[in-house]
């Protein structure tokens, strides 16, 4: 039985390691666990990364602090969840719990193992106390111990304008501006008619004009060319013979005359 606890041990140990190196590394020396008396005990201690030696709490930024609890029961315990809550420094008033991370990891005697725990905040700047505690199992009795307790300064995000986040949320927000004041502008504006004017076509090629009126013969259909052509042609003939016709009357009333 004590083998299988401590496979199950060495198992969780390198899940959670991998899960550790893209967190900011806390190193051991930070945590310091105090002991006022040699009796079995569960101990646990937190302390926050490098990165963040004042600690300050981000808002809106996922924030860690390393937890190092250590088995001195002289039994195997079971490593419930890490937890933690916000309080007013002040009156201890409870503002909020935040969420726990659930573990259910057995723990033999003497082993210490280092856990990040990692929660978001959403409050006002400011101070805040800050509290962190580990629950264990011990011979079928829940039992709570702090690892961290002390005042914690919220600060906001620091803004850049080169953020690549803030400049993306800038331009969809201006497109979207554009696209309204332009459909506004569309709905209420009055826009001006234009007026087209008809093209006059141009004739193509050599324009003759034929008769009195001075059409053009182009523009005429080539039926009607052929009818008015058969027109004037008996028109002419008639006119020939209504000459002959004076020509003779005119000899005619000579001869009278002599």
């Amino acid at each position: 039985m004590r083998i299988y606890s401590l496979l199950a041990t060495a198992l969780y140990v390198a899940s959670f390691a991998s899960f550790a190196l893209g967190q900011d590394e806390v190193e051991e020396e930070q945590i310091i666990i105090e002991t006022e008396d040699h009796e079995p005990q569960f101990v646990a201690a937190a302390a926050w990364p490098e990165t963040n030696p004042f600690g300050h709490v981000v808002n809106g930024e996922k924030n860690t602090i390393g937890v190092l609890v250590e088995n001195r029961l002289n039994r195997n315990t079971t490593l419930l969840n890490v937890a933690g809550a916000f309080y007013q420094p002040e009156t201890d008033v409870l503002v909020r719990n935040l969420s726990a991370m659930a573990f259910n990891l057995e723990l033999i005697d003497g082993v210490k193992l280092q856990l990040p725990y990692a929660f978001f905040s959403e409050f006002k700047p400011g101070e805040l106390r800050l509290t962190v505690w580990v629950d264990h199992l011990d011979e079928g009795e829940k039992q709570r111990v702090i690892a961290y307790d002390s005042i914690v300064t919220i600060v906001e995000p620091e803004g850049s304008w080169f953020d690549f986040k803030l400049l993306s949320t800038y331009l969809v927000v201006s497109g979207l501006l554009g696209v309204l004041g332009y459909i506004a502008y569309l709905s209420f504006v009055p826009q001006p008619k234009r007026t087209r004017k008809a093209a006059v076509s141009a004739p193509v090629g050599t324009v003759t004009a034929t008769g009195a009126g001075g059409y053009q013969e182009e523009w005429i259909p080539s039926h009607h060319l052929r009818k008015n052509k058969k027109k004037s042609g008996v028109a002419s003939s008639g006119d020939e013979l209504s000459g002959a016709e004076t020509s003779g009357t005119e000899g005619k009333r000579r001869k009278g005359k002599k």
